[in-house]
């Protein structure tokens, strides 16, 4: 079982992935549990991640499935056998909401992430002084223990992409780089951060300008995620008060994969989001002089 008895998002991802085969074979609960000589309760469970599939009852199934594509096979197989390891966060455990670790785990598996920020620094970009003042300054006390750990946890996040483990694309709103949420001297250093981060060949860095209009309120902040070689979307994460909520409904994912092609389409190329990125460092330093 998933640690705590509460899904975990491979064993989530795993039971949606065996559902969804299921229905397309035709096949009903019952049916698949004798395939495995188990129960229509562990089927069940198995679905939903509340339990996590054993590798032989994987490959039992997507045989009865009719699921002979090599590469779905090892994906499956991959997610059951390393769904109940240990991430280097958990060691941060009694310092994160199982809604965030869920969220650290999708970013740990994937091969593409995408983000759209009209609001702060994407936590994936944020030097230690940025990401230090914004979880300071959060709309909830955390005790200067607990501040410590988040922060050391969001640079801990950034070693995926330091690594070269996925490609990265951030769409930031102007607003994000020409108003300050932070001193101008954090502020300038997250900048030139972004700058440096951005010459990376897995990382894409645009900005959607305030000409943009109204399109920056098309949607709050997103994080979608693809865990194959192609980039289809196949989760997606949002922040909000309460914690963060993950959507993997055909239908929502497919809206957010819309959103995000309209938000890149309507955004500065790389060069011409670093070209504003510059003059706004410029203009930052000439008030400070």
């Amino acid at each position: 079982m998933p640690a705590g008895g509460r899904p975990t998002v491979r064993s989530r991802r795993l039971g949606t992935a065996l559902r969804q085969y299921r229905q397309a074979a035709k096949l009903d609960q019952p049916q698949a549990a004798e395939v495995i000589a188990s129960s229509q309760a562990r089927i069940s469970r198995l679905e939903t991640g509340h339990v996590t599939a054993r590798v032989i009852e994987v490959r039992l199934l997507l045989d009865a499935y009719g699921v002979k594509d090599p590469e779905v096979c090892a994906k499956l197989e991959k997610l059951a056998k390393h769904s109940k390891n240990r991430g280097w966060w958990l060691e941060h455990a009694e310092h994160l909401r199982p809604d965030y670790v869920d969220h650290i785990a999708l970013e740990d598996d994937a091969t593409y992430i995408r983000e759209w920020q009209p609001v702060m620094m994407p936590g994936l970009l944020q030097t230690p002084a940025y990401a230090e003042a914004v979880i300071a300054r959060g709309p909830h006390y955390l005790e200067p223990e607990r501040a410590a750990q988040l922060v050391k946890v969001r640079l801990g996040r950034q070693a995926k992409i330091e690594d070269g483990g996925a490609s990265y694309t951030a769409i930031l709103w102007e607003a994000v780089l020409a108003q300050p949420l932070v001193s101008v001297e954090v502020h300038r250093e997250q900048l030139t951060a972004i700058l440096e981060i951005g010459k990376r060949k897995n990382v894409t860095v645009q900005v959607l300008p305030f000409s943009a209009g109204l399109l920056a309120g098309y949607s709050s902040a997103f994080y979608s995620f693809s865990f194959d070689e192609e980039p289809m979307v196949e989760a997606v994460a949002m922040d909000n008060l309460r914690g963060t909520s993950v959507l993997e409904g055909p239908e929502d994912l497919a809206a957010y994969a819309n959103a995000f092609d309209l938000l890149r389409s309507s955004a500065l190329t790389p060069d011409a989001s670093a070209k504003l990125i510059r003059g706004i460092l410029r203009s930052l330093k000439e008030d400070t002089s």
